[in-house]
């Protein structure tokens, strides 16, 4: 139980919650499922903990205790001077970021690599990438997402923790490109009136990119341009558009018999 103010822990806290920190080494992960997928994931924890007035789960306890994660209690008043301007966790943990994803991540795994382009809003690309994860793909690649690491809070809050379970790579737009290109992976650019629709990915029993641009202006010039194909999602016309989330979602799941096919065994 931490009961004083002075316990080296609250401060390393408060330190992990300034939104003014120029080099963030560690962050802080909020709630039950994120931590649950993050030990999962195999990030490293300096520690996690409780509130006194809310028992931690037997699940979290126990995963913390095969990995060897020390779990400590906050008493409430610690807990009200350290979360005293944000809601507070019924349970979170600081862990130490993760090296970023890299290219060299994604060329030896079987499922379709997802291409995020000028997507900036964080909820919808959590929900992408737990999404991704459920349904099989190999990983994401972000482009001129305004996130300069993934290891953003309402990015881990977002995607309930499953940003650290697939390589996701932040990427310049000719980086991006290149590592198309280079892959020789057949590509899909989604747009309102794409030549194939997306019933047609199904019957592609080949890897292949899928790339999504924001719902305001869709792909940008560079990757539309650059696509072998372009796909497109049957809908009532009266609809101005699809969400890119669910779009995803909907593509992911028109995939998911090859790429949960292509995952090695549990």
């Amino acid at each position: 139980m931490i009961i004083e103010r002075s316990d080296p822990a609250v401060q390393r806290i408060i330190d992990v919650t300034k939104h003014s920190r120029s080099v963030v080494r560690t962050v802080l992960i909020e709630d039950i499922e994120p931590l649950l997928q993050s030990i999962h994931a195999g990030v490293e924890f300096i520690e996690v903990y409780g509130i006194e007035t809310t028992p931690l789960p037997g699940e979290l306890t126990a995963a913390c205790e095969k990995r060897g994660i020390p779990v400590r209690l906050l008493a409430s008043a610690i807990a009200n001077q350290v979360f005293k301007t944000e809601k507070k966790p019924k349970a979170f943990g600081i862990a130490k970021v993760p090296r970023p994803g890299r290219f060299a991540d994604l060329a030896d795994l079987k499922g379709d690599i997802v291409v995020l382009d000028g997507v900036k809003i964080v909820g919808n690309i959590g929900a992408i990438v737990r999404t991704a994860f459920a349904l099989g793909a190999s990983g994401i690649v972000l482009v001129d997402s305004d996130l300069p690491t993934i290891a953003d809070r309402r990015l881990i809050r977002a995607s309930r923790g499953y940003v650290f379970s697939l390589p996701i790579v932040l990427a310049t737009r000719d980086e991006a490109l290149q590592h198309v290109r280079d892959s020789g992976m057949r590509t899909m650019v989604f747009e309102a009136d794409g030549r194939l629709t997306v019933g047609d990915l199904g019957g592609i029993d080949e890897r292949i990119v899928l790339m999504f641009g924001s719902e305001k202006t869709g792909p940008s010039d560079e990757f539309a341009g650059g696509a072998a194909e372009s796909v497109s999602i049957p809908m009532n016309p009266a609809a101005e558009s699809l969400n890119v989330s669910v779009s995803a979602g909907i593509a992911l799941h028109g995939r998911a018999a090859r790429n949960l096919g292509g995952l090695p065994a549990a």
